[in-house]
């Protein structure tokens, strides 16, 4: 009953969600005003077939990762959220766990940036979501799995960027890297998936390792960021870290000073085409 329950829900609260208000297109020939089942799987980072199978109570045990992507995806308020909880037979991640619950409020938000690359990450720097234009700037994101999906993972990792940096502000940027994520493994020290990509960063990058026995405590800031676009060339762009405290979520935003060059370039990456809003699995 359980299962069949949390079907309902999930078909009820993805009927009353315009795809707009997610940043998705919402023309041509549409059976219901929500989001279409493949739409949900984009938005939350999971498969169709998963959405299906949820939906219609085939599938049984979904992780608190996938749940708590849904409920994002789905713009869901807190008792929701915590209603979606227990229809997974979940309890939702307590306050000793990096939350990753975006609330509507902040989702408004993001729903009036559209014409701006904005990024949403845990305090881990875990990305949580992405808009259409980020992902026109940065490269889509949705095809990242894992700990790939870890700002600290990629970078330390040599996963490929579109960020370029010099030398000393790659040393600038890994110190407060590991100095962001190591405060936020403080405040959260029983939580075992951060527990986890600190063990793995410490086997995987020796420059990682480094850092973190140095022992470096602080908070990443603000910046300027080269970006090398495939299609548009060099562009160096403001990227402001906004923090939502109450949440303990970041927002990275780029823009660029109207009237320069760097504007315009951002101006035809929108033109020439943007992804998907995404959210981590």
């Amino acid at each position: 009953m359980a299962v069949t329950e949390l079907g309902q829900a999930l078909r009820r609260w993805r009927d009353r969600v315009p795809p707009d208000a997610a940043g998705l297109p919402s023309g041509g020939h549409r059976r219901a005003a929500g989001l279409r089942r493949e739409e949900l799987a984009l938005l939350a980072g999971i498969s169709v077939d998963y959405v299906t199978r949820l939906e219609q109570g085939r599938a049984v045990n979904p992780s608190v990762q996938v749940v708590e992507a849904l409920a994002r995806a789905l713009r869901l308020s807190g008792d929701e959220r915590t209603y979606l909880f227990g229809l997974a037979a979940l309890v939702p991640p307590g306050p000793d766990v990096v939350p990753g619950f975006i609330t509507p409020s902040v989702q408004r938000l993001l729903g009036r940036l559209v014409d701006t690359a904005v990024a949403v990450s845990d305090a881990a720097m875990t990305l949580l979501l992405a808009n259409p234009m980020y992902a026109a700037l940065m490269g889509d994101p949705s095809v990242l799995r894992g700990f790939e999906r870890n700002g600290v993972w990629r970078n330390f990792t040599g996963m490929a960027t579109r960020v370029r940096h010099t030398p000393e502000e790659r040393r600038d940027f890994e110190a407060g890297m590991v100095a962001e994520l190591r405060a936020t493994a403080a405040r959260y020290p029983a939580d075992r998936q951060l527990q986890s990509l600190i063990a793995e960063l410490r086997t995987r990058s020796e420059r990682f390792a480094e850092l973190w026995d140095a022992g470096v405590v602080g908070r990443l800031a603000g910046s300027h960021k080269t970006i090398e676009h495939p299609q548009v060339g060099t562009l160096t762009l403001d990227c402001d870290l906004l923090r939502v405290e109450e949440n303990d979520l970041h927002i990275l935003v780029y823009s660029a000073e109207p009237g320069t060059e760097a504007a315009e370039k951002l101006r035809l990456i929108s033109v020439l085409g943007t992804q998907s809003l995404v959210e981590r699995s």
